[in-house]
Order: structure tokens, then C-alpha cells, then sequence
């Protein structure tokens, strides 16, 4: 047998294991998901078993529906200020603040962030909202000041969640900038203080475009994790007061799963997929022109 077929059977062999897994657990239940978008299918009753193709009326229902529109609205705002700027400016803040600390305090302020990362959504959800309750530790915090309780997961919902997610993904973001600043030449930085350059310009002309490949990629991946994120925002506010805090996912559930429509949700599972894509491809062309 030639050496290259041999070469060739080697190499599948070896990938061999991941790609059944990938095919397993992400393409069949995509093109599934893609297929019972295009149905009336329902997760009980008789069109559980005999469902039938409706084309594209799911899409054309899903944008005349206010409830999603206004879950999709939540879901952008939920996504820009909780990800795309609160866990990535305090991520890089803190990376930033560390690099000249010792070694010791890295490792405490380190630890901290990490907590926040490796706690399981829904503990997060629980720490959270004994935090807003209004009986919570903020409220009797702000007692001491003569300050009313506020029902914080009520009147201020999206907020509780935004911070939240903030204080749960920030970890992520601080060891990606961590090992982006160490790459950072001394010399470009030492060069910049010497022209003169104050902070503001070291950082803008300096060394954000030196880890603009770093931003780039920790802006998808948070974007990413954060798009289809469901088990923190139902646990603490189960989508409401109302629909105040509903994310698509969260809309998603209630349609599939409450109201029974599968079909109608998946289509919702393949809008909020397309809208990732985009999202990743509109990153790395701003990107490239901005930075």
C-alpha cells in the first residue's frame, strides 16, 4: 500500500473518534433542529407523530410575534452589556491592573475571579438572588444608610441579570487578556513612554492593536457562551417580572417545552444559530478596519 494512503488512513484514524462525536452530538441534532423548523410538530398529541411541513410559516409567525421581537431586543441588550463590554472591559481591566502586582496577590485576586467562573449557573443564580432579595444582603446593606428596600429582581430584572453574568464570565476574559498582555513587547511599550505617549495612548495605539487578534477571538467566544445562556436568567428571575428579562432561549423553552410547539421553537433555535454566525462574522470585519 502506498506510504501516503497509508499516511491518510492514519490521520482518520486518529480524528476518526472526534468526528463521530461532533457528527453525533452537534450535526444530526442540527439538521433535525433545521428539518422540525419547517413543521407544525408539537411535543405531545397527535401532531407529536404525524406532523406535516409548513414551509416557512414558523419564520413568518416568529416576526409577527411581539413576544419574541421583544425577547430578541433582551437578548441584545442582555448580550452588549454583560459579555461584549461588562465581562470584557472588567476582564481586561483587572488582567491589566495584575500584570506588575506580585505573585501572591495574582494568585488571590486570581482565585476570587476563577470562583465566579467555575460555580454552576444556577449556584450563581442562588448567590445572586439572596443578594437582590429584598431581604437580601443589599438591601440590609443600604438599610444602614436609611435607604427603603428595593425589589431589585422586579423593578430592576435585566440589571440583576447583567450583573450576574458579568461576575460568573469575567474569569474567562481576564486569562485570555493575562496571556495576551505577556505577549506584549517590553521595547513597544518602553518606546511609547519615551515619545511622550500618556495612558491613554499606550493603550489605544499600542497595545490594543497588538492583542486585536486576542479581542477578536474573546469577544466570539463570550458572545457565543452568552447568546444561548438560559440556566443563570431562569433560575434567578424565570424570565420575568412579565417578559422583562425573557432572552430568546428563555422564550424558546416556554414555546417548545410549556406550550408544546416544538416546531415553532426549533425555527427559534435556528434564527438565534444564524444570528451567532453573523454576530462572529460582523466581529472579525470590524475588527479588521477598526482596530
Amino acid at each position: 500500500m502506498d506510504k501516503k494512503i497509508r499516511q491518510k488512513i492514519k490521520i482518520i484514524g486518529f480524528l476518526s473518534p472526534a468526528l463521530i462525536l461532533i457528527i453525533l452530538f452537534y450535526f444530526a441534532p442540527s439538521i433535525m433542529a433545521l428539518i422540525y423548523s419547517f413543521t407544525d410538530k408539537t411535543l405531545i398529541g397527535v401532531k407529536s407523530q404525524n406532523f406535516s411541513f409548513v414551509g416557512f410559516k414558523n419564520y413568518t409567525k416568529m416576526f409577527s410575534d411581539p413576544r419574541f421581537i421583544e425577547s430578541l431586543v433582551n437578548t441584545v441588550v442582555f448580550l452588549l452589556f454583560s459579555a461584549v463590554l461588562g465581562q470584557q472591559i472588567l476582564g481586561f481591566a483587572i488582567a491589566r491592573v495584575m500584570e506588575k502586582q506580585n505573585k501572591g496577590l495574582q494568585r488571590i485576586v486570581g482565585t476570587a475571579v476563577l470562583l465566579g467562573w467555575v460555580t454552576p449557573e444556577v449556584v450563581v443564580a442562588f448567590v445572586f438572588f439572596a443578594f437582590f432579595n429584598t431581604a437580601g444582603t443589599l438591601n440590609n446593606f443600604l438599610a444602614g444608610f436609611g435607604i427603603k428596600p428595593v425589589a431589585w429582581l422586579f423593578d430592576y430584572g435585566m440589571l440583576a441579570v447583567i450583573l450576574a453574568n458579568i461576575w460568573r464570565g469575567t474569569a474567562f476574559s481576564m486569562l485570555m487578556y493575562q496571556s495576551a498582555l505577556s505577549n506584549v513587547p517590553d521595547d513597544a511599550v518602553e518606546a511609547a513612554w519615551l515619545d511622550g505617549a500618556n495612558c491613554f495612548q499606550l493603550l489605544f495605539r499600542i497595545i490594543l492593536p497588538i492583542i486585536k487578534g486576542t479581542i477578536v477571538t474573546n469577544t466570539i467566544l463570550v458572545t457565543l457562551q452568552t447568546i444561548g445562556l438560559f440556566g443563570l436568567i431562569f433560575a434567578l428571575t424565570g424570565g420575568g417580572p412579565g417578559y422583562d428579562t425573557t432572552t430568546v432561549p428563555i422564550y424558546m423553552y416556554q414555546k417548545s417545552f410549556v406550550s408544546y410547539q416544538l416546531g415553532y421553537g426549533t425555527a427559534m433555535a435556528i434564527v438565534l444559530l444564524l444570528f451567532g454566525i453573523l454576530l462572529s462574522f460582523f466581529y472579525m470585519k470590524s475588527f479588521k478596519h477598526e482596530v
